[in-house]
């Protein structure tokens, strides 16, 4: 059995993610995965499960995060 980087549950269906990066790890659940390797927003610190926004070479969870923390013309609905 492998143990879970995030918990340390040792599972016998644990799975491994591997990021563009190189970067990878071994989870027993997805909860554990998407808490220890998804990306936090620049402004708010949220794990950011969605495509989320980018503005440079930051990721916000939403353009609110964004505008505040950089000011960049964004909106979360179109022809507002």
């Amino acid at each position: 059995m492998a143990t879970c980087d995030s918990c340390g549950n040792d599972y016998p269906h644990t799975f491994t993610i591997t990021k563009d990066d190189g970067t990878s790890g071994v989870f027993d659940s997805f909860e554990c995965a998407a808490h220890a390797m998804a990306p936090r927003c620049a402004h708010c610190g949220v794990a950011v499960l969605g495509h989320g926004v980018e503005v440079d070479d930051q990721t916000f969870c939403c353009s609110h995060c964004a505008r505040t923390t950089t000011g960049a013309d964004l909106t979360d609905s179109a022809g507002s």
